[in-house]
């Protein structure tokens, strides 16, 4: 007589996705708009779980890329000039009695009018953005992002929690796989649509150019460009980290050309005004030992070659032999090697802090802190950049992850969307202002939403 078959124990539940507070925020929502969002499937995606947590999810596009990355049914078609949207979105959100907004890029003029628009009728806002920790996270903040990011700017606050080596550890980020050649067949997919849609949006409303011939040879030039300055910075990291070098340069990462971050949160123009107070500043304040490595954004490649002003104050400055430009070397590598990185305030930063770098920022930035970064003027900083107080950083970065960091890319992986948790229950939403928005406007308890009053 054979034995009775072994039952098989149940399969594991699989374990649901870790989501920021801003994020359950979100998900708490029962009737979302979303606006522009990111070139590619992310807003989609985001769609379908907000759909799975029971919201009822509204769409607008504005131009035929937006239109071209989305499967869901019902969304609405903004043909208009952009006049004309401060009225409309009144309309549209009182008639669908919307709760809750969801946007990408704040600073768009599209989204500067939602956001206004908001605001007046008590409508709470979501801001996606790159993720402050790259590259495995993308940022969801309340009302805003970066400069307006509403988390505490006082080191006391952080220094308050208890220490990480109390906490149950965060679950490691799932590695999303973003590629540049993948992002960049989204930009093309995403231009393409907005040509060929043009007839059912005639304003294409967008915050770039949208004409797709001299965007892409823009970028074949850039392309063209890469063997060559890989061939021209040969052997110049290698350099910059042998034990001779290291520790005896600052890194100076540079932004893209028409980063919102500078325009709206420094007092610089561009980078070219960036590029020269750093540089004379060098010049007349650095130890004569010391060097000065400017990486140039990957992502500004097709657009800007800093190189020839670089070279003129190189010569002005009587910098000969301490001056390196940089491209595409190994980030992480370089900033194991840096004395110190000065930017205006981009997210390198917050890589910096992470391996130890000391870090000066010349703009208003969401890790500017006094004590994370080095308060002082950039003369004090070539001669005494100081320590990178890790304790702090560690408290922040924890913040960081807790409140505002998804694990997911905008243009590659999404894991923490990719498995929803169940919705759960509650009681359908009234019609207006969400309660959320009333405790936001009146000051929300920092334990819960990780804010600043």
């Amino acid at each position: 007589m054979s034995a009775p078959p072994v039952p098989m124990p149940p399969a594991p539940e699989p374990e649901a996705p870790f989501w920021p507070t801003a994020f359950r925020a979100l998900a708490r929502h029962r009737r979302t708009l979303m606006l522009q969002g990111p070139i590619g499937w992310f807003f989609d995606h985001l769609a379908a779980v907000l759909r799975s947590q029971g919201q009822t999810v509204t769409k607008v596009h504005f131009n035929g890329g937006d239109q071209t990355f989305w499967r869901h049914p019902g969304a609405l078609r903004f043909d208009e000039g952009i006049e004309t949207l401060d009225a409309w979105l009144r309309m549209l959100i009182r008639s669908r009695h919307i709760d809750a907004i969801v946007l990408f890029g704040q600073m768009r003029p599209v989204h500067c009018i939602a956001r206004q628009v908001a605001r007046e009728l008590g409508i709470e806002v979501f801001v996606f953005e790159e993720g402050y920790l790259r590259p495995d996270h993308v940022t969801i903040e309340r009302r805003g992002v970066n400069a307006l990011s509403r988390l505490p700017r006082a080191a006391s606050f952080y220094e308050q929690r208890l220490p990480e080596a109390t906490l149950a550890p965060l679950p490691p980020p799932v590695p999303t796989g973003q590629k540049m050649h993948r992002t960049a067949l989204l930009a093309m997919r995403y231009y393409l649509a907005a040509t060929l849609l043009h007839p059912r949006y005639p304003h294409r409303v967008h915050h770039r150019s949208l004409e797709p011939v001299g965007e892409g040879l823009r970028w074949f030039a850039g392309a063209l460009r890469k063997p060559l300055q890989a061939w021209r910075e040969r052997g110049l990291q290698d350099r910059l980290c042998s034990p001779a070098m290291s520790r005896r340069w600052f890194l100076v990462p540079l932004q893209v050309h028409d980063d919102s971050q500078i325009r709206h949160h420094s007092r610089f123009a561009g980078m070219h005004d960036f590029i020269e107070e750093v540089m004379r500043s060098f010049a007349a304040d650095a130890p004569g030992e010391l060097h000065l490595a400017i990486k140039h954004h990957p992502m500004d490649i097709a657009y800007s070659d800093h190189r020839p002003l670089i070279r003129h104050l190189t010569r002005q400055l009587g910098l000969h032999g301490r001056v390196h430009c940089l491209h595409d070397q190994h980030l992480p590598t370089l900033l194991d090697h840096a004395l110190g990185v000065v930017t205006v305030n981009s997210t390198v930063g917050l890589q910096a802090l992470h391996h130890g770098a000391p870090v000066l920022t010349l703009g208003e930035a969401v890790y500017g802190i006094p004590g994370l970064v080095h308060d002082g003027p950039l003369p004090h900083f070539w001669n005494e950049p100081g320590r990178v107080d890790k304790a702090l950083y560690r408290s922040f970065r924890r913040h960081l992850i807790e409140h505002t960091q998804l694990n997911a890319s905008f243009y590659a992986r999404m894991p923490a969307l990719e498995q929803a948790p169940a919705p759960a229950p509650a009681s359908p939403r009234p019609a207006g202002p969400s309660p959320l928005v009333q405790a936001f406007d009146t000051g929300y308890r920092l334990d819960e939403f990780g804010g600043r009053p």
